[in-house]
This record gives C-alpha cells, sequence and structure tokens, in this order.
C-alpha cells in the first residue's frame, strides 16, 4: 500500500469513527514485556498506567487533556497517569487530521477524542475479564476503579498491575466489542483539571529542548547568510579559535557554526569569525516590490476554490456596493524558547533532542543529513516553550545535524534571538481584493474575494498539493467555509511566492487571515446597509450553533448600552477548526489615535468539552497572541534582509496592555469535537478592527494597526 493510499485509508476510518491507529487482535505484550493493549498504553507490574502520547505538548495542555482521555476510560485519577512523548511511528500515533504524526492545526482533541477513549475501554475490557478469569465469576459482576478491579460479591479486589500479566495473554477487543462510557457518567472529562505539566515548569524541574545536558556535550551558535541565496565566502577563523572555550569551527555552505564549552564562548567566537557572504539576487529585493508583486497578482484571475450562484450578476445589479482590499504582513513566530536541538552522531547511529511537532519528520531530517537509516536515529522529544507553528519545520534539526556530524561529541545547537527572527520561515503575506453588494433590503446580493499569496503546502506536502490539482486549500480556509449564508459567492487564489523569504504555516493558519477579511467585510456592509452588525450578522445566519454563540457574546458584553466618546465596541463571529466562536470586545481611541483595550467577551461552542479550564485558556491566549499581531506585528525586507532581529523591533503585547479576556462556554456534548488552539488567533484582529471602526470611525483593512489612526 502506498504511503499516499494509506492516508486516504486512514481519513476515511476517521471520518467513520472506526477504532483508531494502535490497535491490533492477539495477546497485547511483548514477549517477557508489559502489558500492551495498544500504542497508548503500557500497564507493568509497579507505577502508574503509563500514556505513550500520540500529539506533543507545545504549551497548549495536550497532555493533560490526552490524559484525561485515557483516565476517565480507564477508571483512573489522573495522578495514576503516567506521560511518555510517543517515539517516531506514523503507523501507531499518525494524526488522522494531519494525515502524518504531528501536532497542529487544532488537531488534537478533534484526532484523539475517540482513538484514545477507545484505548482506554478497551485496556478496561481486558482488565476485567482478567479478573473474571482469576476468580472464575462473570466479568458483568467485576467493576473498575481508581487502578482496580473490585468483586463486589466476594469483596475481592487487585490493583491493574497484579493483573496486567494475564490481561496480556487475553485477546486485543476489536471496535464491535469495546463499550465506551456514557458522557453523563464522566467524572473528569468535561471538568476543569490542573495541567499536569504546570508543577515542573512551576519549579523549574521541567526539561525542554534548550535544557538539554548530556556528558561531553559542547554548545554551538551559527550565523547564516542574511540573504537567502547567499554562500559563505570567508571568515576569520584564527581570531575565533583565539576565544577562550572555542573548540571547533564548522563551516557549511551557506552558515558558519563556532562550538564553545559553554554558550558565551560560542557566541564570542562567532563574532570574531567575522563571517562574509557572497552577494545574492536577492539583495534586489525589497518589501515594496513584494507588495508590488502581489498587487499585480491580484488583478488576474487565480484558482477558483468556490463559485456558488451569479456573483459577477449579482454585484452588477446591487443597490449598494463595497469593493475593498485587505493586507495582512509577513509574521515571525518568535516562540520565546528559540530554535534548538542536540544532536549525537556515532559511526552506528545517532540521538537527536529537541522539540519538535514532527517527530518523523525530524528523525528523517537527521537521518538524511547524516546519512544514516532512519530507524539508526533516536528521537527523544521535549515539551516546548512555544512553536506557533515554526517547530512544524525541520531546517534548524537538519542545520543541526550537519554540523553534529564533524564532530565526535554531543552538540547542542543555539540560535540566537536574531538568527531565529531573521531567519524563520515566515507567514505569508496576504493580498485580498474583495467585492460585495447589498439588495434593495439591505441583504448580501453576493460577493468575491480574491486572495494572492503564497502556498505553504506547496514546500510542506507537494503531494498534498497536487492531488488538490495544484491548488492550496489553506489559502481559503475560513473564506469559503464561513458561517453565513450568502446567495452568490466566488473565492479564488492566484500564488505568489516571495523569492527572499520562505514561508510556513503561523498560529491559525488559514483563518488567522481570511476570518480578518470575511469579519471586516461583515461589519463594513453592516455599516453600509445602516444596521447594527450584530444584527446584521444575525441576519444572514441559519446555523443554530452560530447564531448561539453569537447572542451569548452580546448579551454578556453588554452590546447596544451606551458607551463614552471615544469608545466602542467591536463583534466578529466564525465557524473554524470544528468549533464556533464570537467576541465581543471594548476598546478607546484617544484623540491622538492611541488604543486602550478594554475587556472581551468571547462565546465558544467546541462540542464535548474535555478541560473546561484549558479551553479557556486557549481562547484567552490565543486573542492575546492575535492582538500582538494585528497592533504591532510585522516582518519587512531591505535589500532581501529581515529588518526585525528581536522584540524591540518585533513588538509583543506588553501585561501592562493586555485586556481582560473572559470566555463563555457553550456545553454541546453531542456535536462533533472541535479545535479550540488557534480559534481566539483568528478571532483578534477582525474583532480589534471592528471595535476600533466603533470607536473613532476609521476603517482599519492592513495589518499592523499601530500608527495608522494617528497617521490618517
Amino acid at each position: 500500500m502506498t504511503h499516499e493510499s494509506s492516508r486516504r485509508d486512514l481519513l476515511k476510518i476517521a471520518a467513520a469513527g472506526g477504532l483508531m491507529l494502535g490497535f491490533r487482535m492477539g495477546p497485547a505484550r511483548a514477549a517477557g514485556g508489559p502489558f500492551l493493549p495498544n500504542a497508548f498504553i503500557r500497564i507493568d507490574g509497579a507505577g502508574p498506567v503509563t500514556l505513550i502520547m500520540p500529539h506533543v505538548e507545545v504549551g497548549q495542555g495536550a497532555w493533560t487533556s490526552q490524559a484525561m482521555l485515557i483516565a476517565e476510560e480507564l477508571e483512573l485519577a489522573l495522578d495514576q497517569v503516567a506521560l511518555e512523548a510517543a517515539p517516531p511511528d506514523e503507523a501507531k500515533y499518525g494524526d488522522p487530521l494531519a494525515g502524518e504524526q504531528a501536532t497542529g492545526g487544532s488537531a488534537s482533541m478533534r484526532a484523539d477524542w475517540l482513538r484514545l477513549r477507545q484505548a482506554g475501554a478497551a485496556a478496561r475490557h481486558m482488565l476485567l475479564e482478567a479478573a473474571a478469569q482469576q476468580w472464575n465469576v462473570p466479568a458483568t459482576e467485576c467493576t473498575a476503579h481508581r487502578g482496580e478491579i473490585h468483586h463486589a460479591p466476594s469483596g475481592r479486589s487487585a490493583t491493574y498491575a497484579a493483573l496486567a500479566p494475564l490481561a496480556a495473554t487475553l485477546q486485543v477487543p476489536d471496535a464491535a466489542h469495546i463499550t465506551l462510557k456514557d458522557p453523563s457518567h464522566f467524572e473528569l472529562v468535561g471538568t476543569s483539571q490542573k495541567r499536569l505539566d504546570a508543577p515542573a515548569k512551576v519549579n523549574g524541574t521541567a526539561r525542554f529542548g534548550i535544557d538539554m545536558q548530556l556528558p561531553g556535550m559542547k554548545i554551538a551558535t551559527l550565523a547564516a547568510s542574511p540573504v537567502k541565496g547567499g554562500k559563505l565566502q570567508s571568515f576569520n577563523e584564527p581570531a575565533a579559535r583565539a576565544i577562550p572555550g572555542v573548540r571547533d569551527i564548522v563551516a557549511l555552505d551557506d552558515t558558519l557554526a563556532v562550538i564553545g564549552d559553554h554558550m558565551w564562548a560560542a557566541k564570542k567566537g562567532l563574532d570574531a569569525a567575522a563571517p562574509v557572504w557572497t552577494a545574492s539576487p536577492n539583495e534586489k529585493v525589497s518589501s515594496k516590490q513584494l507588495l508590488a508583486d502581489l498587487e499585480a497578482a491580484s488583478q488576474k484571475q487565480g484558482v477558483v476554490a468556490k463559485n456558488t450562484g451569479h456573483p459577477d450578476a449579482a454585484l452588477a445589479g446591487a443597490a449598494k456596493r463595497l469593493d475593498a482590499i485587505y493586507q495582512l504582513p509577513f509574521l515571525a513566530h518568535a516562540p520565546m524558547e528559540p530554535v534548538n536541538a542536540t544532536v549525537h552522531v556515532r559511526p552506528d547511529g545517532a540521538e537527536l533532542w529537541t522539540g519538535t511537532q514532527v517527530p518523523v519528520r525530524a528523525q528523517n531530517a537527521v537521518a538524511a543529513a547524516t546519512g544514516l537509516k532512519p530507524e539508526q536515529v533516536t528521537v527523544h522529544n521535549h515539551i516546548m516553550g512555544g512553536a506557533f507553528g515554526r517547530r512544524l519545520e525541520i531546517d534548524y534539526v537538519r542545520t543541526a545535524a550537519l554540523i553534529a556530524k564533524h564532530v565526535t561529541y554531543p552538540v547542542k545547537v543555539v540560535w540566537t534571538r536574531e538568527e531565529d527572527i531573521q531567519h524563520d520561515l515566515f507567514r505569508p503575506y496576504y493580498y485580498d481584493r474583495v467585492s460585495a453588494g447589498l439588495d434593495a433590503s439591505g441583504r448580501i446580493a453576493g460577493w468575491t474575494h480574491r486572495t494572492a499569496g503564497s502556498s505553504v503546502l506547496a514546500r510542506w506536502s507537494p503531494k498534498d498539493m497536487e492531488q488538490n490539482g495544484t491548488f492550496d486549500p489553506d489559502t481559503v480556509d475560513g473564506a469559503i467555509n464561513h458561517p453565513y449564508v450568502i446567495p452568490a459567492q466566488r473565492n479564488d487564489w492566484v500564488q505568489v511566492e516571495p523569492t527572499a523569504l520562505t514561508t510556513a504555516w503561523w498560529r491559525g493558519v488559514g483563518p488567522t487571515h481570511n476570518v480578518f477579511v470575511v469579519e471586516s467585510l461583515m461589519d463594513e456592509l453592516a455599516a453600509l446597509a445602516g444596521t447594527d452588525p450584530v444584527e446584521f450578522r444575525r441576519q444572514h445566519l441559519q446555523d443554530p450553533r452560530a447564531r448561539a454563540v453569537l447572542d451569548l457574546a452580546a448579551q454578556q458584553a453588554g452590546w447596544g448600552t451606551k458607551l463614552p466618546a471615544g469608545h466602542g465596541r467591536g463583534v466578529m463571529l466564525q465557524s473554524a477548526f470544528g468549533s464556533y466562536l464570537a467576541a465581543v470586545l471594548d476598546v478607546a481611541v484617544s484623540p491622538r489615535g492611541e488604543i486602550t483595550l478594554g475587556t472581551a467577551h468571547a462565546a465558544v461552542d467546541v462540542g464535548p468539552v474535555v478541560n473546561p479550564d484549558t479551553l479557556a485558556a486557549q481562547v484567552q491566549g490565543g486573542i492575546i497572541f492575535g492582538l500582538s499581531m494585528a497592533l504591532y506585528s510585522e516582518i519587512t525586507v531591505t535589500r532581501g534582509r529581515v529588518d526585525q532581529n528581536n522584540f524591540n523591533s518585533y513588538r509583543a503585547l506588553r501585561i501592562d496592555r493586555a485586556p481582560n479576556v473572559v470566555v463563555h462556554i457553550v456545553h454541546n456534548p453531542t456535536a462533533p469535537i472541535g479545535g479550540i488552539g488557534e480559534a481566539g488567533t483568528a478571532a483578534a484582529a477582525p474583532l480589534l478592527a471592528n471595535a476600533i471602526y466603533a470607536a473613532c470611525g476609521k476603517r482599519l483593512r492592513r495589518i499592523p494597526f499601530e500608527g495608522q489612526i494617528s497617521a490618517a
């Protein structure tokens, strides 16, 4: 079976709700080993039940929620579950939504909701059967509770650890013989639980990739060509080696690395090396040129993603018409933990210690860089100090491996903040040209929406791009599947690849871009129709879940109540990542154009809720992250070089300017489960833009917003 046919089959299984990955018929035991009923659970003779986590912890709370799903079905307390990162193994741990072993796209709970519950239920079934055989009683008379099987009629009980050897000899049940708990009997799922990773992060014992320490390990830092396409021409090796603590220097095609006993020695040695780079054609590239390329492309017909009704005729016959251009800039990821990787290359294999969202890709990257086979590369995945899509890439792993293969000892390669930001893989610049018309009653008659921008999918997964007929669905995600009923709509996309930058996914992927356009457009059309923005949205909704979150957010925020002069409320609504979110934000705008963020009320419907506390935290963090982007974030290019290099030039929202975000949860346990990690980020920019308009009457169609009001 080919890789692609396997991927399609996997998605079919996911859609059908079948038993997911990691199950097999036959005894659940390796020879002489522990009880392994499936890929996710291990029970041995001592200690807690171990959950092998299919998704990685990037700060989003996935570890805790995954453990809650297993513990719920296996009848454990949360503190009876030990956590272990899954090794690279796509067959066992692949995400059915991503089509590979990856963490991203707000997909973790959507992928794990069923398969981890089934994994726990299968193990529970086998432990109950083992107890019944051992005691020679009907399994229906046995119950599981807090890591023990009980037989009430005889008063007998046994721990899971004691029953594990017998359970391991039993057949693993198939999907038809697994009974999941009724949600009305949930004890953990749906309750707020403290994060399992929080204590170690608070007391300092948590180990991120950048914390790695190994015997004999050295530290490397590096400089890459500041212009894409430039090569290493020369460097001052004697000066670098004269720095105390410098041990080795590795020159790659477009990168120079200095290895030292510690980071300071490596950094000072790199400064002394003063690398010189060859010229690159990209030195002629500037932000002005990149924008001009996008503007020109937006004048051309693109690949049509959606075409319903007769949008051109609807626009021609509209009573009122609006034409607008929206722009979203290149963005860096800038996680608090800069990218890093520790690699030890030996003749017979290699080990990698890092934080990665794609462990199989990381394993393959080390193998390709060193000439080893993937099975010769061991990956030790760590919790991550942020990622936002940056660690979906494996460029830093490959570079670390290329450096490490030149030395015999383990080497930890650390990018400085400046190198991390200036050599990031950037969120694409999107240039959106929209036209919309209203009929005589003030309802939307039709609209057209053309996006010009880069395709991340074309680079990240070319085969998937080819399967879509050279079309990237991410570029229109959130634009063709918004919650509104529009009688005539056309969306198309024109691919424009920037020569001086490489693009990548950024937190919120397509919806972060398209929700800004759609929700800004809805607000502008409401003003054109002379209709209240909340009421205008209601007029174009049929989906009851979308209406419910909109009404709840408006009610909780006091929509319609009077505000002082210079204050305004903005609203937005979205259906993205399988969830619904509406929010209202209060802002104040001073006569000098200074923006003060007030309170945001967000209403969310994700279907079943695993951990309400994590859900609320994700919405709060996502909105604040998105507000940073909307206010300040922008990557610009001068003579092929990225202008920004640290948080002084690539700003983040400070705590004294952050809004109070209140999250209201709509409980919908019978709906399909949705994702939430990126929904708040997608909501933030239109929410702020619409609130600013309500406060001062200024429409902002280009991100970042800071400075645009006073400049008007």
